[in-house]
């Protein structure tokens, strides 16, 4: 594993917005289950906040300071997705070109316009 695949992008930012990355060797550290707790969390408040949304948004009556309110929150749920994705995606071991999903399942690649 190399150096940079070995850090993880953790689901909050430092005190300058910056990101902040623990190093791990693929063991469940402390700080990796505390990072997977909080992911699920913000991952769980953009949930119910799309439930909210929905109802605002349906609402005749919502005033426009509620609904700035709301796109604020839904702005700081989709960072905290976003941030989730990116960190999960960097985690995602790369496939090896070699290895072709087809002959994992056993078929042989047909040529075009044969029938199977």
């Amino acid at each position: 594993m190399s150096t940079e695949s070995a850090l993880r992008l953790l689901p909050w930012s430092g005190p300058n917005g910056q990101r902040c990355y623990v190093a791990t060797d693929g063991a469940a550290g402390f700080v990796s289950r505390l990072a997977d707790n909080m992911e699920e969390v913000q991952l769980n408040i953009g949930e119910e906040l799309l439930g909210h949304a929905n109802r605002l948004l349906d609402d005749p009556k919502a005033s426009s300071g509620e609904l700035r309110f709301l796109a604020r929150r839904l702005r700081e749920a989709l960072v905290d997705a976003l941030r989730v994705a990116d960190s999960r995606g960097e985690r995602i071991p790369e496939r090896d070109d070699d290895d072709d999903s087809d002959d994992e399942l056993g078929a042989s690649p047909q040529p075009a316009g044969e029938p199977t």
